[in-house]
């Protein structure tokens, strides 16, 4: 091969190289921090799943973020007091219990940050012990077969929380919500099995009340 021939061989090359560059930059990577409108993968699968599961979302569970997953994600963001703009940022994808690169920060993983966040809102300001009741509750409904089998299902299940429908769930976490997820993951349960919880100086529910009662921490008796 002469040096024109191989000259020309080379700048061929080249321009294939930057063009398959180009290429991958405007392809959406499902492993980054934000999941949006084009991006697709087994995240953005898990998503949809999530979604589909809390009745956000009724397409294809098919790893493609098209505009019907931007649409749930939306409305999910507003009921959940995010800002509404149909990505799944850091924030989003705390809340649903999905991992993302900041996501899980420093404090751990994102199903630390998700049950300390629900440990903060339902117990600030009561005993560390009931801190960490509070996120045996959660554990253990995830074991029971009564409740969804996910952290994120369980807490999001409609109507389990107040603080979900009172704005408590997004305000700033207490740093002991932190360390009381990482004792009730580890498998400390102060509640002795308890699947419910209730105050009764604030409880409206009739039904609550007829739970036979395991242990009264603080201001919480937490209940069979």
């Amino acid at each position: 091969m002469d040096k024109r021939k191989l000259t020309a061989a080379l700048a061929v090359v080249f321009a294939v190289n930057i063009a398959l560059i180009a290429l991958f930059q405007l392809i959406p990577d499902a492993s980054a921090e934000s999941l949006r409108l084009g991006s697709s993968g087994e995240l953005v699968k898990k998503l949809q799943q999530r979604l589909s599961d809390w009745d956000y979302y009724s397409g294809a569970v098919d790893g493609v973020y098209g505009s019907a997953t931007e649409s749930a994600v939306r409305k999910f963001q507003k009921t959940n007091g995010l800002t509404p703009d149909g990505v799944a940022g850091p924030a989003t994808l705390a809340a649903v219990g999905l991992p993302s690169g900041s996501s899980a920060g420093a404090s751990g993983s994102a199903d630390v940050n998700l049950l300390a966040r629900l440990i903060s809102a339902e117990a600030r300001g009561e005993p560390y012990s009931g801190q960490v009741a509070v996120g045996a509750v959660v554990l253990n409904r995830m074991e029971h077969p009564s409740f969804p089998s996910t952290m994120s299902g369980v807490i999001y299940q409609r109507g389990a929380f107040s603080c979900l429908d009172d704005g408590q769930f997004n305000e700033p976490v207490a740093e002991s919500a932190y360390r009381a997820a990482r004792e009730a993951l580890s498998g400390h349960d102060p509640s002795g099995g308890a699947i419910y919880y209730f105050n009764p100086a604030t409880a409206t529910s009739r039904w609550i009340w007829s739970r036979e009662t395991i242990i009264t921490i603080g201001k919480h008796r937490f209940c069979k």
